[in-house]
């Protein structure tokens, strides 16, 4: 599925994504508001829905090589965080819908979750 494909499912606002990125492919998304749950899971080219807002987001996902970050409840990223994306060129996109209905959403259109513990 492509991050423009995600952000329409999610009726999603985009913080930071170039022109190219929009149409780079997730294969597998993850959920959760524990950093340590998405290294245990993670993989490439995979999607963290997440209500964490801070700086710890974006480096996690960085070190996993995921390929971007939705944060759900129309939670915001806290400035640094939006600009370690932007130095990372890591797409952000914002959802007004819960952590569960984002999840939800996305799965029955296609995207399947990771393996592991989360």
């Amino acid at each position: 599925m492509k991050i423009k494909e995600i952000k329409n499912i999610l009726k999603a606002d985009v913080l930071t994504c170039s022109e190219s990125k929009m149409d780079m492919a997730v294969i597998a998304a993850g959920s959760a508001d524990i950093m340590s749950d998405v290294l245990s899971a993670v993989s490439e080219h995979a999607l963290i829905l997440t209500g964490l807002t801070d700086e710890t987001v974006i480096r996690t996902a960085k070190i996993g090589g995921v390929s971007a970050i939705v944060f759900v409840r129309g939670k915001n990223p806290e400035p640094k965080a939006i600009e370690l994306a932007k130095e990372y060129d890591l797409p952000l996109l914002v959802t007004e819908y819960s952590l569960f209905v984002a999840s939800g959403r996305l799965y029955i259109n296609g995207l399947r979750g990771l393996e592991g513990s989360w």
